[in-house]
């Protein structure tokens, strides 16, 4: 039996992927900042710190076979891990983002990425900050590594059962607020812009594809869907399941409401959700033995995962933006 480590697999991706290992026959040992109920003996959930070097090099001295890693490293914390996670397995798939590429449309492994052309010379001064920008400076460390026993993988816009995305928007604003009867503020810049959104149990088989597959090893693949919509008609999907109603605003209303002024909401705005997604997922699909016909639907996914809500759940707000979107809002009589 293959030994299989997940770092943030109790994330929204991981959530999928780690039973599905489970069910081809690893062995799958899952750490967490947080307690696991542990039921059965696979996978293993342990609690642990894995951005702390020295319990990273503790567990990895357990020599995986195969390392799946979500976690978000700046570059100079990926400089001082990436040896250690290539050295410790077979295989070791690093988690990058679709967030990456330039405006390109369609988009594939070989679409122009932000950090090579992008001539901003104020985001590109974000490099140690900016999240598509250290996950592109991520993927030039393993290209440049000497080393092959890796793949690299962007996904997509992923929902489940952890997340509901609207735009830049998380759960916590788009469930919250359609299950409590408020209006949702969403920039009318990005009504007519198209989007991809790809449900966790699908992108769980584009990486259970990939695991040990000799094609997968040195490459970079695109983990998304083909189907895509326009902000607005998913905005028309979230009304249609759940009843939530929009306010469509100038952006820089919507950033100052999302972000109080935070550059980076900006950049995700900018640099992501207002460029055309639409993936060619060709790749993948060849390499994992996936067809887009095997892929739910965009309208069906969400409806299986909201159903799958507890009665009365609500996601936690850390942030603040319910509160500053309610008072948007009440200041312009659109409440």
């Amino acid at each position: 039996m293959k030994k299989i480590l997940v770092i943030g697999g109790t994330g929204a991706m991981g959530v999928y992927v780690v039973p599905e290992l489970v069910k081809m026959g690893y062995e799958v040992h899952v750490p967490s900042m947080e307690d696991v109920e542990q039921v059965g003996d696979n996978p293993k959930y342990f609690k642990c710190n894995m951005k702390d070097i020295d319990t990273l090099k503790k567990v990895l001295a357990e020599k995986y076979d195969a390392i799946i890693d979500y976690l978000v490293y700046p570059e100079k914390e990926f400089h001082e891990r990436y040896k250690l996670f290539l050295d410790s397995t077979d295989h070791y798939i690093y988690l990058s983002s679709y967030r990456i590429y330039a405006g390109d449309c369609p988009i594939n492994e070989e679409s122009a990425r932000l950090l090579d052309v992008s001539t901003d010379k104020t985001y590109l001064d974000m490099w140690e900050r900016e999240y598509s920008l250290y996950k592109a400076v991520g993927e030039d460390i393993l290209r440049n590594s000497g080393y092959k026993n890796w793949s690299i993988v962007r996904p997509a816009i992923t929902y489940s059962k952890r997340r509901f995305q609207l735009v830049t928007l998380e759960a916590y604003a788009v469930v919250n607020r359609a299950l409590d009867g408020k209006k949702i503020v969403l920039p009318k810049e990005a009504k007519n812009v198209r989007g991809t959104m790809s449900w966790a149990g699908d992108v769980a088989k584009m990486f259970t594809g990939i695991l040990f597959n000799e094609r997968a090893y040195g490459e970079t693949f695109t983990f998304a869907t083909a189907e895509n919509h326009t902000w607005g008609e998913i905005a028309d999907i979230y009304h249609e399941l759940m009843g939530a109603e929009f306010v469509w605003v100038d952006k820089m209303d919507y950033c100052n409401i999302i972000g109080e002024n935070n550059i980076q909401i900006r950049w995700q705005l900018e640099y992501d959700r207002l460029f055309d997604r639409v993936i060619d997922n060709s790749k993948i699909c060849d390499v994992a033995g996936i067809k887009q016909e095997d892929f739910i639907s965009l309208k069906e996914g969400l409806r299986l995962e909201l159903a799958g809500l507890p009665e009365g759940f609500r996601f936690e707000d850390r942030i603040g933006i319910n509160e500053r979107m309610d008072k948007y809002l009440a200041d312009k009589g659109l409440v």
